[in-house]
């Protein structure tokens, strides 16, 4: 199953909002933390449990800086996922999305889709209001 963000467009440099996402400590900032429990992180790792459901890890496996980072669910993430994060620059601005590939069943898709799409919409949303407020 592959899940899309939105994309958002950040009035800061490239450079400066890949560095920001590129540190998995600053990961934290960008989840609903109301739904977020059991937060541990390191620069290239972080680990989460979502309410209600399972907990996730999250490991930074490649970086192209300053355009794309990459990184993979570990043993605790209950499918095998991979997280896109791109970095476009355009007119000043700086887009930021997300690709999702999730490997799930068709039952378990039913349950994880909406929830998922959600989620990566949040940090969508929660990156460009981190940045709007530094300007």
């Amino acid at each position: 199953m592959k899940i899309e963000s939105k994309k958002v467009s950040i009035k800061a440099p490239r450079e400066e909002v890949f560095k920001y996402v590129s540190d998995l400590n600053n990961f934290k900032e960008l989840l609903p933390m109301d739904k977020i429990s059991d937060w541990e992180s390191k620069e290239d790792f972080c680990s989460f449990k979502i309410q209600g459901t399972a907990t996730i890890d999250l490991h930074l496996e490649k970086v192209e800086a300053p355009s794309r980072l990459e990184l993979k669910g570990g043993e605790k993430a209950p499918f095998p996922i991979n997280l896109e994060i791109f970095f476009d620059e355009a007119d000043g601005l700086t887009e930021v999305y997300q690709k999702v590939l999730v490997e799930v069943n068709p039952f378990l898709k039913m349950m994880v889709e909406k929830p998922l799409t959600n989620l990566f919409d949040f940090i969508a949303d929660r990156l460009q209001e981190k940045f709007s407020k530094e300007a």
